[in-house]
């Protein structure tokens, strides 16, 4: 009897344990289903956050602001829906299993990541964004409190940009802390995917937030401001990439802008008995006191902010006014413009368009008008034309943004400011107009170009410049070969003298003072110019050894100079990746780069 006793407990105790086996197994089954269901609605929603994350991108660096609200709205709601997913219990339980918890804990942080840049990061950066859109096209005639309101919205979003950039910083160390190797294909695509984005979107963040910085306040957001515009002459050119010919005031207050003066370097600021500010003695050296007495040469020197300082002291000593910066421009940006803004009427007929401001303002001016003042009238008039479409208000669009940055790549827009503070946030800027101070593991040779006829000829200048790196040197230095050809395309006769000008070199030939400027911490070592050794000039600019060459080219002539230089120690386990900056031109450059294998250690 008690041997029947047992086996009946033993049998209900089996059954039970089957019972609850079976529950667990279900409700392991509901949970492993609940989840597959989850994940799988998760993934859905972040493949297309990676998708939206692509979009708004193009979008914000095309300027098409209503588009991007869309798509950051859109992108919002799946990010949520994401992260709402990968939050809940069923999501924690699987997080601990084997195998399927890495990927969840991945696809967890890809969620995380999205939702951080959607809800954190690009609020502030549309709003910034929608402030300078609506100051630039509105019309310059609306109320001051209307463009001022612009104004204070994108000086209130610089500090929620920079707080932005801190939070999507923290979602790329995140996402770059996940051990991709054991994760399932599509999951680690979705990482990879995810990431890229926002490597694309992170660096537009800092020059997001200096630009919210600095913008209000240049443009009048704190009362009044004036600047000197200079338009650079590329027929004649300067190292910052022409001679400083026609210029404008122009007054900003609460982001209205409006022209206050108008005149010429030559004219109206005339030359000096002695430099308008002390100059740096290794600048002296290099280009004489003639940087600080002329103002036409006021940027033989390639460094913007010395140009700037200098012919913003000249004006004062002749106008009696403190501007408060100076900006740069040229016509081949000016055409950039156009091509977005479409084309502006001459006050003397006529129009200037994209597809002829070059020649009609470097070239046809000289040979269809005699008469320098009516040339100088015919500049002025081309000016003001121009800055009227811009200060009319010119809606920011894909077309425009891709236009400035155009030029702003070529260095054909340069901006200084008198205010040190500001000063320091341009530093950091491809406005600057600035060699670095630095280079670090990657070494930068500048080729400048000095006109040295006196001539407007430069018109007919070609020129192209190759780069290349040799093998490593003891101590880590490099060799660098820089190959420059300048070419003429000037006719043999036919110029007018307003084109002809001094004709320092002889009528119709072109003379060209070439500066080579040696990466910081190297130096030129050796020189060919078409095949047989010279001998250069050598001096110092901002701390960088300078090699300088005279060339001079007949009609039709071409003439190669061949630089060999050498850096200072660099990074053994890095590879050079060496840098060109170059003197605009009216044409581009023909480059090439051959950067170098990293040293062995």
């Amino acid at each position: 009897m008690p041997t029947e006793r047992l086996r009946k407990l033993l049998r209900t105790r089996r059954r039970k344990i089957v019972a609850a086996a079976v529950v667990l197994a279900v409700v392991l089954a509901g949970a492993g289903l609940r989840l597959a269901i989850v994940g799988a609605d998760a993934a859905a929603h972040l493949q297309r956050a990676a998708d939206l994350v692509g979009d708004l991108e193009r979008q914000l660096r095309g300027g098409d602001l209503a588009a991007a609200r869309v798509t950051a709205a859109e992108l919002r709601r799946q990010t949520g829906a994401a992260r709402d997913d990968t939050h809940g219990p069923s999501w924690r339980l699987g997080t601990a299993l084997p195998g399927a918890g890495d990927d969840l804990r991945a696809v967890g942080a890809v969620a995380d990541a999205v939702d951080a840049l959607a809800a954190k990061v690009l609020p502030p950066l549309l709003d910034a964004a929608d402030g300078m859109s609506a100051a630039m096209g509105r019309d310059s005639g609306a109320g001051a409190g209307a463009s001022g309101a612009d104004l204070d919205t994108v000086a209130a979003a610089a500090p929620r940009i920079e707080e932005a950039a801190g939070v999507a910083r923290a979602a790329q160390r995140r996402l770059a802390a996940l051990d991709t190797g054991g994760l399932t294909g599509p999951v680690r695509s979705a990482v990879r995917r995810v990431d890229d984005g926002l490597d694309r979107v992170v660096p537009l963040l800092d020059p997001a937030a200096r630009a919210a910085r600095l913008l209000p306040a240049l443009l009048g957001a704190g009362g009044p401001r004036t600047y000197l515009v200079l338009f650079q002459n590329l027929a004649e050119v300067r190292a910052t990439g022409g001679m400083p010919g026609a210029f404008a005031v122009l007054q900003a207050d609460r982001g209205k802008i409006s022209l206050v003066e108008q005149g010429t370097a030559a004219k109206t600021l005339r030359d000096f008995d002695t430099p308008a500010l002390p100059l740096d003695p290794d600048q002296e050296d290099l280009f004489t006191n003639r940087l600080g007495t002329y103002p036409a040469d006021v940027n033989l020197t390639p460094d913007f902010p010395t140009a700037a300082a200098l012919i913003r002291e000249m004006y004062r000593q002749r106008s009696g006014r403190s501007v408060d910066g100076v900006l740069a421009t040229d016509p081949v940006a000016l055409a950039y413009l156009l091509g977005a803004t479409g084309p502006v009427s001459l006050p003397s007929g006529g129009q200037l368009t994209a597809a002829t401001a070059v020649r009609q303002l470097m070239s046809e001016v000289y040979l269809e008008i005699a008469a320098e003042a009516d040339q100088d009238a015919y500049f002025a008039g081309a000016a003001k034309a121009v800055l009227d479409r811009l200060m009319g208000g010119v809606p920011v669009s894909k077309s425009l943004v891709s236009a400035m940055s155009r030029a702003t790549g070529e260095r054909r827009l340069l901006a200084w400011s008198a205010h040190p503070q500001e000063q320091a946030e341009i530093a950091g800027t491809p406005f600057a107009g600035t060699l670095p101070a630095d280079d670090g593991a990657h070494p930068s040779v500048g080729v400048f170009l000095n006109d040295g006829t006196g001539a407007k000829l430069d018109y007919y200048l070609t020129r192209s410049v190759s780069l290349e790196t040799g093998r490593c040197l003891d101590g880590g230095a490099r060799p660098l070969r820089v190959t420059i050809t300048l070419g003429s395309t000037a006719p043999a006769k036919g110029l007018p003298r307003s084109v002809l000008g001094l004709g320092l070199a002889g009528d119709y030939t072109v003379r060209t003072n070439v500066l080579v400027y040696a990466p910081t911490g190297g130096s030129p070592v050796a020189a060919r110019q078409d095949g047989a050794e010279v001998d250069f000039g050598t001096g110092l600019d901002k701390g960088r050894e300078v090699a300088v060459f005279t060339v001079d080219l007949a009609p039709g002539a071409h003439s190669t100079l061949v630089v060999d230089l050498v850096t200072g120690p660099l990074p053994a386990q890095e590879a050079a990746e060496p840098r060109l900056i170059l003197t605009p031109g009216i044409t581009p450059w023909t480059t090439r780069l051959q950067p170098g294998r990293a040293c062995e250690k």
